[in-house]
C-alpha cells in the first residue's frame, strides 16, 4: 500500500480520474453545480493527498529502515476530509424556501473518499463505491418513490361542477386530503356565483405510484380551474 512507484502512480492518477468522471457525468447530465471537471478534480486531488502520504512514509523508512522514528498517518488525509465541505457548501443555496444543491454536496465529499481510497491504493473498494454512488444517484429515485409533503393550489369557477371533477379525481386515485384552505374572490359585481373565482390549498398525501405532476396535468385539462400548481409550504 504503502511502496508505490512510477507505475503505480499513474494507475491511481487514471483510476481517480476514471471514477470522478463517472460521477461527474451523472452530476453533469442533471445540470448541477458541481460537473464533471469539479468531481475529476476532487477525486484527483484527494488520491494526490493520499498518495503524498504513501511517498512520505516510503521516504522516512528509507531515511529510518530501522523505525526509529514514528510516522502518523491520516493526518493529511482528515484535512481532505473537512476542507472539502468548504467545496460542498458552494453548491448549496436556497431559492423560495427550498435548499437544493445538497446532493451534490454530498456527492463531492464521497468522490473525495473514493480519491483517498484510490490513493492509497484500494482500487477495488473504490470501485465498489463508485458503483453504489451510480446506483444512488441514477436509479434509487426511480425505484424508491418518496412524496415530498407539498401542497397543491387550485384556481377555479364553477364551483359545484369543478369540486365534484376535482373530488372525483381525487378519490379514483386514492389521493388523500389532510386539509384544504380556500378563498373566494369576486370577479364581477353581484350576486352571479359563477362569477366568482375559488382558491382551494389542498395538502395532501400520495400514493407512491402517484406524483404531484400527474395532479397538474389532470387538473389543467378542466376549463373551469385556471390555474393549478404546487407549493412547498
Amino acid at each position: 500500500m504503502f511502496n508505490i512507484g512510477w507505475v503505480d502512480i499513474l494507475i491511481r492518477i487514471g483510476a481517480a480520474v476514471l471514477v470522478g468522471g463517472i460521477i461527474g457525468v451523472e452530476r453533469e447530465h442533471k445540470n448541477r453545480p458541481a460537473g464533471m471537471r469539479t468531481n475529476v478534480l476532487v477525486c484527483l486531488g484527494s488520491c494526490i493527498i493520499a498518495m503524498m502520504e504513501c511517498l512520505l512514509r516510503q521516504e522516512m523508512m528509507k531515511m529510518d529502515p530501522d523505525g526509529n522514528v514514528s510516522m502518523t498517518v491520516g493526518r493529511l488525509s482528515a484535512q481532505v476530509i473537512s476542507g472539502i465541505g468548504f467545496l460542498g457548501a458552494g453548491t448549496i443555496f436556497i431559492a423560495q424556501k427550498k435548499i437544493t444543491g445538497l446532493t451534490t454536496a454530498a456527492s463531492l465529499w464521497t468522490v473525495a473518499c473514493m480519491g483517498l481510497l484510490i490513493g492509497f491504493g484500494f482500487y477495488w473498494v473504490a470501485g465498489a463505491c463508485c458503483a453504489i454512488v451510480v446506483v444512488v444517484l441514477v436509479i434509487m429515485q426511480r425505484v424508491i418513490r418518496v412524496n415530498a409533503m407539498k401542497r397543491v393550489e387550485v384556481r377555479f369557477t364553477h364551483r359545484t361542477e369543478t369540486l365534484a371533477y376535482i373530488n372525483q379525481f381525487f378519490e379514483k386515485n386514492q389521493v388523500k386530503v389532510l386539509d384544504v384552505d380556500f378563498h373566494i374572490e369576486s370577479l364581477d359585481e353581484g350576486d352571479d356565483a359563477e362569477k366568482n373565482l375559488y382558491t382551494n390549498l389542498y395538502t395532501l398525501h400520495l400514493p407512491t405510484h402517484f406524483g404531484y405532476i400527474d395532479i397538474v396535468n389532470y387538473l389543467s385539462e378542466n376549463p373551469h380551474i385556471q390555474v393549478v400548481r404546487t407549493r412547498n409550504t
